[in-house]
């Protein structure tokens, strides 16, 4: 089998590489164990191109492990500084498609849930990382060391319990979409680490819809978008049906 039938490539120029990263996949190396995506696309592109010795590939982002979605590569470090740069700046606009278990009828956390009182709103919390348990926590404004996050949300289904949210992130934080709505007591479906007692395979309910960003050389916008996992079309099926 080639590296070309192991990626979903949704982009591909001199200088951009876009796929549609599978849940349970490390975005990079970081201890040199476990096989990543970008590892991956290094010998894809040495396969394609017949490319002697290293194949450069800038990461010019992250998606958590169980998260599938959009996932944008540098092709040479010019076009990885300037894509780096537009996602450090906040210049480059992410949509997420997240599926949340609601909170209990009659349980506290509902008057935490703003979803359920609106079709759209946004969230801001401020967030630091705890280091033993390798978790992030919402914490208060003047904690030391706490990162402000920000995210627009609008509903897109409602159905047995579960609600299908369209995010759009203004910030950038770790792990900062599963924490802001677990932290409402409505946790990402099948994120264990966070509080669903829900499996979902190696995946979350949580995927990188699109991507939009500017050319680094055109200054172009190309938006790139990737299908959810086959295993979202047969779980969530009713609720991806469902409109509000």
């Amino acid at each position: 089998m080639s590296f070309a039938d192991a990626l979903d490539i949704l982009y591909e120029d001199n200088h951009c590489l876009a796929l549609n990263k599978p849940a349970g996949w490390p975005t990079t190396h970081f201890d040199g164990k476990d096989e990543t995506v970008d590892r991956l696309a290094k010998s894809y592109l040495k396969e394609k191109y017949g490319k002697p010795g290293n194949v450069f590939l800038g990461v010019v982002h992250r998606l958590d492990k169980p998260v599938s979605g959009v996932l944008l590569f540098a092709r040479t470090s010019k076009a990885a500084a300037r894509l780096s740069e537009q996602f450090r700046e906040g210049m480059v606009e992410k949509q997420y498609w997240a599926v949340v278990e609601d909170a209990p009828p009659g349980s506290r956390g509902r008057d935490l849930v703003p979803w359920l009182k609106s079709g759209t709103g946004s969230l801001e919390d401020y967030l630091k990382k705890s280091e033993p348990n390798a978790r992030v926590e919402v914490v208060p404004k003047d904690t030391p060391g706490a990162q402000f996050a920000r995210l627009l949300f609008v509903v897109r289904g409602r159905h047995n319990g579960l609600t299908w949210l369209e995010l759009r992130p203004h910030t950038g934080r770790k792990h900062q979409l599963r924490v802001q709505l677990a932290s409402r007591a409505c946790p990402i479906y099948g994120d264990l680490k966070y509080g669903s007692d829900q499996v979902l395979g190696h995946n979350i309910g949580l995927h990188a819809r699109s991507l939009t960003f500017l050319h680094p050389t055109s200054k172009e916008p190309i938006t790139v978008k990737a299908d959810v996992p086959k295993i979202w079309r047969g779980r969530f099926a009713h609720l991806l049906a469902s409109t509000t």
